[in-house]
């Protein structure tokens, strides 16, 4: 002890300035020098330990194993750090025991052995890590994820990330550290939230946004972040902590309400909402701004009876009882809403009761009925208008049956007439077989002649009947001389004429030629001819009138006949008519249908103008058209 002190005064100086504690121990295992920062940490003064066991400075539970461990280390002289679960605390003279980290190194003096202890008192940095720990723990316990940036090195690199950004983004810690957070946005960084970051960044600001960031596996997330700058007792940014907070599902429950309130704003159904107490307009969608002409602003100004009119106060409040007697009743009824512009429509209204912060409102649903009153209206129209056709069919009907038994009268008259002729003249041309009853003889052949030529042009009219019904009819257009066929039709129909009947040739067609049917031109002409010669008297003009313009044909035929009955005039045209002046002359009742027909097919008409007793004007109209036979 005394040859250490008369040779330490160079070390007293030294371990003076040394911030941590320094014993020297002899091997003997005795203190034989302490700094004052040693002292410090144990609370005693030089005296008290100075030549006393370096034991004093060992908790009980430690002596032995910390004697035996000097012992070898002398033995050893080992120079570093003692073994951590050899003595890991110190005590204090107060008895207090306080953690240290104890360095041993040996020297010798003199030719004696000496250990110089460097002791630490721990005390501080266990309770700053403790601190740290339950930090750590309270952060990896929080639901949100936490990131730690350092803003002082290149590209501001994660330092820290708890358990809750593992779970938010999938990542492991090794796998985010190190890295910028722009990892999380993948592709998608052309985001207002993220230009936000960069620039709070940049300045140094605090900020909170909502982003889009994407999971390790890629799956899509709002992250709803909060950057915060930490900044050093220099004002100089350090760190960034971010706060992270996954508001997926808030936002897909916003886009829900969003969309449902868009449903509800954008349909073109009327939607009102009426405060129950008052009966003013709450809210209104547009469909019902819309059809009304007033707009929101207008409406919370006005209560429901402002557009319904026709009920006073007490009797709609009686309506809407039930609706307040039970929460889930619905009302509807049919009614007018009144406009802006003083016109009113035809409303559907379904209401309902519910509640909105507190307060009972009405919800009411108005659809616009005007097209279902036009439909209904239209239906009993077209209900109207079947009615009307099916009595008119049933009209029809009867008048069809009644034209069927004319035509049976007609058949039975038309065949018998002629075939009685026929035999009548056959037989009398036997009788007469001298040669001076020649004359006698030619008059009766004519007669046969005629009636078998009036029974060919019905059997003619049958059979045109017949193709007409099957679709047979093909009409042949070509280039033919119109004055050739006007020519024949006159000179057979002179042999008809009644006596001191004459036909009005007409003026100008030597030279006309003209494409059309031929057959159909000559048809017509002969039909609308021998009819004008049939139903006029002995010394009248029959008139035939022929005009071409630049595309029709206009055949003209005149008559100063019986005319047709006012009453039977609409029947003219139809099958098997026959008018009830003519019902005793020779007839089918279906010449006139054919030449419509024919006419009506090549793209033609026909009409008549006629007065009973006065004579009857036929005029068809054909097109023509020089190039359709070029």
């Amino acid at each position: 002890m005394h040859v250490f002190e008369k040779n330490s005064s160079i070390f007293h100086l030294l371990s003076e300035a040394i911030s941590d504690g320094v014993v020297v121990v002899n091997q003997e295992h005795e203190i034989v020098s302490i700094n004052r920062h040693a002292l410090d940490f144990f609370g005693y003064t030089q005296e008290e330990l100075l030549e006393k066991p370096m034991q004093i400075l060992v908790p009980d539970r430690f002596q032995q194993v910390h004697k035996e461990h000097t012992t070898n280390y002398f033995k050893t002289s080992k120079i570093g750090a003692m073994v951590e679960d050899k003595c890991l605390f110190g005590r204090r003279k107060s008895g207090e025991d306080f953690p240290v980290n104890i360095s041993l190194h040996p020297f010798d003096l003199y030719e004696r052995n000496y250990a110089l202890a460097v002791i630490r008192d721990l005390t501080e940095e266990i309770e700053i890590q403790r601190n740290i720990d339950l930090q750590t723990e309270a952060m990896d316990s929080a639901h949100n994820g936490i990131v730690i940036t350092d803003a002082l090195l290149p590209d501001n690199p994660i330092i820290y990330v708890n358990q809750a950004f593992e779970n938010i983004t999938g990542y492991d810690r090794s796998e985010a550290l190190n890295r910028n957070c722009r990892f999380l946005q993948s592709g998608d960084r052309e985001q207002e939230g993220v230009r936000m970051i960069r620039n709070c960044i940049k300045a140094g600001k605090s900020c909170q946004v909502e982003v889009r960031n994407y999971k390790k596996d890629g799956t899509l997330f709002w992250n709803e972040v909060s950057i915060n700058p930490i900044k050093n007792e220099d004002g100089i940014v350090t760190h960034f902590i971010g706060i992270q907070n996954d508001i997926t599902d808030r936002i897909k429950t916003e886009e829900e309400v969003n969309h449902l309130v868009r449903i509800f704003n954008e349909s073109l159904n009327e939607i009102f909402v009426i405060e129950a107490d008052s009966l003013k307009f709450r809210h209104a969608n547009f469909g019902a701004c819309k059809n009304s002409g007033f707009s929101l602003g207008e409406l919370r100004d006005m209560t429901v009876l402002d557009l319904l009119s026709e009920y006073s106060i007490s009797e709609f409040r009686k309506l809407l009882e039930p609706i307040f007697r039970r929460s889930h009743a619905k009302i509807t009824l049919e009614t007018n809403l009144k406009r802006k512009d003083g016109t009113d429509y035809p409303v559907e209204v379904h209401m309902q009761s519910s509640t909105k912060e507190d307060r009972r409102v009405i919800i009411c649903i108005v659809l616009d009925v005007t097209e279902k009153r036009n439909y209904t209206n239209r239906l009993e129209a077209t209900v109207e208008e079947r009615t009307r056709r099916l009595k008119e069919a049933l009209s029809r009907e009867i008048e069809l049956n009644e034209l069927k038994t004319k035509f049976l009268s007609m058949v039975s008259h038309e065949f018998k007439t002629p075939l009685s002729a026929i035999l009548t003249s056959a037989t009398l041309v036997g009788k007469y077989g001298e040669s001076h009853n020649q004359e006698k003889r030619e008059k009766h052949l004519q007669t046969i002649t005629r009636e078998v030529k009036h029974l060919n042009n019905i059997l003619n009219d049958f059979l045109s009947i017949e193709k007409f019904e099957k679709g047979k009819e093909i009409y042949n257009l070509t280039n033919f001389s119109l004055s050739k066929v006007i020519d024949e039709v006159i000179y057979n129909a002179n042999m008809i004429l009644k006596s001191g009947q004459r036909i009005g040739y007409p003026k100008g067609v030597d030279e006309l030629v003209i494409c059309q049917d031929e057959k159909i031109i000559s048809l017509v002409l002969i039909n609308l001819l021998y009819n004008a010669i049939k139903y006029s008297p002995e010394d009248t003009l029959i008139d035939l009138q022929v005009t071409l313009t630049s595309d029709s044909l206009i055949l003209k035929v005149s008559d100063e006949g019986i005319g047709i009955p006012e009453k039977d005039q609409k029947f003219i045209f139809d099958r098997y008519f026959r008018a009830e002046n003519v019902l005793l002359t020779q007839g089918t009742g279906i010449g006139l249908n054919i030449v419509k027909t024919h006419i009506e097919s090549l793209g033609g008409s026909i009409s008549f103008e006629s007065v009973e007793n006065k004579g009857t004007t036929f005029t068809a109209v054909l097109p023509v058209d020089n190039n359709a036979c070029t």
